[in-house]
């Protein structure tokens, strides 16, 4: 199950910095994660710092 980023995100990129894989870029107006590059490691909700990342339901 992938990441999803919600309505919280500030665009600070803390999240793509975070991902070992590249699977998050910026979108039109907040970053995204592309669900079938995501490892499902959790390590961008770590570095959020607002706490707009979750596992996607």
């Amino acid at each position: 199950m992938a990441y999803q980023i919600s309505s919280a995100c500030v665009s600070c990129g803390a999240c793509a910095d975070a991902c070992p894989v590249g699977a998050i870029s910026q979108g039109d107006s907040q970053f995204v994660i592309d669900a079938g590059a995501c490892l499902d490691c959790g390590s961008c909700a770590d570095t959020c710092p607002n706490g707009a990342i979750a596992p996607a339901e």
